[in-house]
């Protein structure tokens, strides 16, 4: 492929080194046969551009080829026209050497060769005029002191037809040449020669000797060419009105539309001047709306990367969630046969204290594991945006009292004393989400005990009454070992703890404060610490709440006797249908059970059962489509309450479960209060 490109650029470059020679032949021989005044010099002279842009844009060798072309024709074409041999070398070596002097000098100070801005245009213009003012003064020097030309005369009209040659040719080259342009106005070749042939044909009206005296009707068509084809259009369309009018001029075909005593010279020039304001004017317009195109083709290039950025980011956040549910799923599935049964056999009476102790510490360990596992759970919804506050009518003090007598246990088996400090002056019921607020409020505390060996914890509530709403402040202040400075910055971040070296004497995931941030942050409030190195922290965070009525939430409705309730339980492994039937034996329960989703069916189909117990992963037919099926039974067979007990609890997970036609869920590994609420609750509906 890239010999291909290779070979591609070769022809290219052998194209414009043949369009140039054909250019600056045409030029010069038409400059000096043409154009020439009394003194010997063309009036139009744009074969420097010609070599110039040449220089710009072709390889070495190349280079080299059109320099011997330029110099060659220059040189013969002299002499045909009747100078003598001086004036040919003399003109051919200022005339080519103006060229190098050009291309050196726009290679150093100007950049890339090429121009997309009006700025670099006037740059342009001002980098090249230096270098004709030069050599032409070196020219009128060496005319004035051999030949006896006039020196004055000779500068201004050198001068003048060099730089109006290169000002035109020399950046119309360059926006020809420029692949960008090309790429960026690409227009079918049908509309490009209508455009064309409109321009010439126009030019030819108004600069015929029996035409309109109205040159400033080319500049819609200019101004339309730049809109339709960019500056490239705008090049094209004042190079046809030169190639067309120039020749009209010189050979006095508009001498009596100007009715001016003006010389040949001075027409020339003046149209010179002409095509320089159409080829600007027109060339603005181009460049603005190619800077518009660069800058569209710019945003949608970013909308692409964008887009991909975010498919990539999708895709990450989609396989960290698979990745999180699987590593949630696994855990959480041993940790429900080693809670289940160490829950079962604490519950025997012929077991020695050694050995319930010894089972008391295994549930404290699988509890920790689990609180692990809730709390990335917890953080994944929070990040999600799917934690739902649900305000209402809560007592701020119960609050904390009940996440005080939580913690109380573990503190006293540490040897702490734990006080409760309540300033509240209100004495009512406040619009506080409960549960949330227990939560925050048992992080903060199970690290203060964590954290503290010896001395007390203090659990602080301030209630400062508003005009609408009350300031509510909570603090838990320890006597730990408190906080370093240098580690204090990151104590709210995910994953982050104060010591994370491997020689830690405190565990942790490091979510709960983050999570705790996230909640209180979403509750309207803020929480903060302060705390020094050996002298114990003081965790605060504050909210707002209105003072609120209690609701009448009615007489409670009476809930099923359990030994009345015949329950199917459906779990593909045995040890969780073991437990599952063996906690709910305990309260009297008649349970069945059943090993997939294909005979969960059929024995629901059968009738009789109060409330339909289901794993969600089973091989042969999965627990979602089994609800489905359930729920497509006839009569009351199909709709049984159907209670997901499944280790899937991320957020998108559960809404499956209630997608299936599930009512409830239950997250394993099952606790027993919570899989007996749920039943209770479900039974009372029935």
């Amino acid at each position: 492929m890239q010999a291909n490109v290779a070979h591609q650029e070769q022809r290219r470059q052998d194209r414009i080194l043949l369009v140039l020679a054909v250019a600056l032949l045409a030029s010069q021989a038409f400059s000096d046969f043409l154009t020439r005044n009394a003194l010997g010099i063309a009036t139009l002279w744009p074969t420097n551009a010609l070599l110039a842009g040449g220089l710009l844009v072709l390889n070495p060798r190349r280079r080299v080829v059109l320099i011997v072309i330029a110099a060659v024709s220059h040189l013969a074409i002299d002499l045909m026209v009747g100078d003598s041999l001086g004036h040919a070398i003399l003109y051919t070596l200022v005339d080519v050497g103006e060229a190098l002097l050009v291309w050196w000098v726009v290679r150093r100070f100007f950049g890339p060769p090429r121009v997309r801005t009006m700025r670099q245009l006037a740059l342009l213009t001002t980098l090249t005029a230096p270098v004709i003012l030069a050599m032409a003064t070196l020219a009128a020097t060496v005319l004035a002191l051999t030949y006896g030309l006039p020196f004055v005369t000779v500068l201004t009209d050198w001068f003048v037809c060099g730089v109006l040659g290169m000002a035109i040719v020399l950046p119309a080259v360059l926006v020809l040449l420029d692949s960008e342009h090309r790429r960026a106005f690409h227009r079918p070749l049908l509309e490009q020669l209508g455009l064309a042939l409109l321009a010439a044909a126009l030019s030819a009206l108004v600069f015929h000797r029996k035409g309109l005296p109205v040159p400033f009707m080319l500049f819609p068509i200019a101004l339309l060419t730049a809109f339709r084809l960019g500056p490239r259009g705008a090049a094209q369309t004042s190079l046809i009105v030169a190639c067309v009018a120039i020749p009209l001029t010189v050979h006095g075909l508009w001498n009596s539309q100007i009715q001016t005593d003006w010389s040949q010279a001075h027409q020339n020039r003046l149209v010179q001047v002409f095509v320089g304001v159409l080829f600007v004017t027109s060339l603005a317009a181009g460049l603005a709306l190619a800077q518009q195109e660069r800058l569209r083709r710019l945003l949608m290039r970013r909308e692409q990367l964008t887009r991909a950025a975010r498919a990539r980011a999708l895709a990450a956040n989609e396989a960290k969630t698979e990745f999180l549910a699987t590593m949630s799923h696994e855990i959480r599935t041993p940790l429900n046969s080693m809670l289940g049964f160490s829950q079962l056999l604490v519950e025997r009476r012929d077991l020695a204290p050694d050995v319930r102790r010894q089972l008391t510490l295994i549930d404290s360990a699988g509890t920790a594991l689990l609180t692990v596992v809730n709390d990335i759970l917890d953080f994944s919804r929070v990040e999600a945006g799917q934690v739902e506050l649900l305000f209402q009518p809560t007592s701020a003090a119960a609050v904390l009292h009940d996440a005080v007598g939580i913690i109380r246990p573990e503190a006293e088996n540490k040897g702490l004393a734990l006080e409760v400090d309540v300033v509240d002056p209100v004495g009512g019921l406040h619009d506080l989400d409960g549960l949330r607020l227990r939560q925050v409020l048992l992080n903060l505390l199970n690290n203060a005990v964590k954290f503290t060996e010896a001395g007390r914890i203090r659990a602080c509530l301030t209630i400062e009454p508003g005009e609408l709403e009350d300031r509510l402040k909570f603090e838990i202040v320890d006597t730990g070992v408190g906080i370093a400075v240098e580690r204090q910055g990151r104590l709210f971040q995910r994953f982050s703890q104060v010591d994370s070296s491997a020689s830690r004497p405190y565990g942790g995931a490091g979510l709960g404060l983050a999570i705790s941030k996230a909640l209180v942050e979403l509750m309207g409030g803020k929480i903060g610490f302060d705390s020094a190195p050996g002298h114990g922290s003081a965790f605060w965070l504050e909210l707002q709440a209105p003072q609120v009525e209690p609701y009448d939430v009615g007489e409670p409705q009476p809930v099923a006797a359990p030994g009345a309730a015949r329950i199917l339980l459906v779990d593909d492994h045995p040890m969780n249908r073991e437990i599952g039937a063996a906690l709910l034996s305990l309260v009297g329960c008649q349970v069945e059970t059943a090993d997939n989703g294909e005979q969960a069916v059929a024995k629901a189909a059968r009738g009789g059962f109060d409330i339909i117990l289901m794993d969600i992963h089973m091989p042969q037919m999965d627990g979602l489509a089994a609800t489905r099926a359930i729920r497509a039974l006839d009569g009351e067979a199909g709709e049984v309450p159907i209670i997901a007990m499944s280790a899937d609890a991320l957020p998108q997970q559960v809404e499956r479960c209630y997608a299936a036609g599930m009512v409830d869920h239950v997250a394993k590994p099952v606790q027993r209060e919570v899989l007996y609420a749920k039943v209770s609750r479900w039974l009372a509906r029935r």
